[in-house]
């Protein structure tokens, strides 16, 4: 199992914003409680034998060298995220699971590398958890995408069929050419102008790829449809060039460093009682009384 580390941060603050956690410290916890729970959920539900965690770097990547606007729209991260990581980070290591990042590359490359490499290995199901539509370009038969529920509908594991059904495409790796033509707004890959999902769709199930679309421009029957192609066409190869996640990251495949391990037996003091300020409670005595509604008896915790 690889995690987009970030990508769960995100969607673990933004789940709790209405209603959000702070401690007496007022530290928001938000990000820490969603991701801990989250977790903790992944590992109950998909019960992985190994397991990682992949996050960016803070210093430009390959993509930012091609383009330098490449993910220049984002805002910034929100100060509570920015605040809460690093604990984010220490209950990871709680679950001693490791952190993978690479210089140069982004956590999409990290897994796309990381997944494919499993696979060959000889792993049997490799899951990568991540709500970015981009990811499904790296499925195969035994690399597949699970991604979380939104609006009260449930997570979702899609393998090849679920891809070509969502996409319409015949192969995942078409998911690329699909990017590059309708673009990724929250990435700031331009694309085609005036083509989105459905219009990609379409080029794509008629030519395969952009590469045959920008060779054969004449058989677009309509005419403004033609003209962007022909004009946008080197735009639309670069778009495709940026899409693409990298499965050559220079990062290596330890298994053993990825294996699953039994949390500490040894008495510790974890994270979440460090960053939530909670103090210990001092050791009550309790009494029997007897309770008038239910006719029971229950524990009165005042101390004497």
């Amino acid at each position: 199992m690889l995690i987009d580390g970030m990508a769960a941060v995100y969607r673990a603050y933004y789940a709790l914003n209405r209603n959000p956690r702070v401690n007496s410290k007022g530290l928001n916890t938000s990000c820490i409680l969603g991701f801990t729970t989250t977790l903790y959920d992944l590992l109950r539900s998909l019960k992985p034998t190994h397991a990682g965690v992949a996050f960016d770097l803070q210093a430009p990547t390959f993509r930012h060298e091609m383009y330098e606007a490449y993910k220049a729209n984002r805002d910034a991260m929100p100060e509570e995220i920015q605040l809460g990581l690093p604990w984010v980070k220490k209950m990871i290591e709680a679950f001693r699971i490791p952190i993978l990042t690479c210089e140069g590359y982004e956590a999409d490359d990290v897994i796309g590398t990381l997944s494919h490499a499993a696979e060959q290995a000889g792993f049997d199901e490799v899951v990568m958890v991540t709500p970015d539509k981009d990811f499904a370009q790296l499925v195969t038969p035994h690399v597949k995408m699970y991604r979380f529920g939104r609006m009260g509908k449930p997570d979702t594991l899609m393998g090849i069929p679920e891809v070509q059904e969502k996409f319409d495409v015949q192969d995942c790796r078409q998911v690329i050419d699909l990017l590059g033509l309708w673009g990724d707004s929250s990435d700031n890959i331009p694309g085609i102008p005036g083509v989105g999902e459905k219009t990609a769709k379409k080029l794509i199930q008629q030519f395969g790829s952009i590469e045959e679309m920008v060779q054969r421009p004449g058989e677009i029957k309509n005419e403004k449809l033609r003209g962007l192609v022909q004009q946008y066409a080197d735009q639309a190869l670069f778009s495709k060039q940026l899409a693409t996640i990298s499965l050559d990251a220079p990062i290596a495949f330890d298994e053993e460093a990825l294996r699953l391990q039994a949390p500490p037996t040894s008495p510790w003091r974890s994270p979440s009682r460090q960053c939530s300020g909670a103090r210990r409670r001092a050791p009550r005595r309790h009494c029997s009384t007897w309770h008038p509604r239910r006719a029971t008896r229950h524990r009165c915790s005042t101390p004497p």
